[in-house]
């Protein structure tokens, strides 16, 4: 049996933290579904087009990883894919609450698919996509946070 897990989330933009826990999923599973969420609700900086483009380039290394976008339930796209976990990103203590109710609701919409949670390494545990776009709004230089192609696409967004 091939072991299957989704990886979800905005990704608007994809930073090292997320390609940390890609890399530390694609090592535990043989296969990894990165599901960009279309997330209307959040107005992202990105289009989903931009994000799912964006996240590819950045994961092409792993072989055992594809990226695609999704619109509905988590656990309906993991179903579809035989994935039987979803793997969430945990980078502080202030993540917990929402993911731990998120992950009691997945059960409860289907028991079959399991949600595990992953920590990025420390290097990357403060990172979030908000900051970083408010950064590079402001002209400073995040490459250090985000893959070069990212990065690119944020100067041609933000900095004007």
């Amino acid at each position: 049996m091939t072991r299957r897990a989704v990886y979800p989330g905005t990704f608007d933009p994809v930073t090292y933290g997320h390609l940390d826990v890609i890399k530390r999923v694609a090592v535990l599973f043989d296969r990894v579904f990165v599901a960009v969420a279309h997330s209307g609700d959040k107005s992202p900086l990105f289009s989903v087009e931009e994000r799912v483009a964006m996240m590819a380039e950045a994961a092409a290394g792993f072989d055992n990883v594809e990226v695609g976008d999704f619109n509905g339930l988590v656990v309906d796209y993991a179903a579809g894919r035989s994935a039987r976990v979803v793997v969430r990103g945990l980078r502080m203590i202030s993540d917990f609450e929402y993911e731990f109710q998120m992950a009691l609701t997945n059960r409860k919409l289907n028991p079959e698919i399991e949600t595990v949670f992953m920590m990025p390494n420390e290097a990357y545990s403060y990172l979030s996509s908000k900051l970083i776009k408010e950064a590079a709004r402001l002209g400073a230089d995040v490459s250090k946070f985000v893959p070069e192609n990212v990065e690119k696409k944020l100067k041609e967004k933000l900095v004007k």
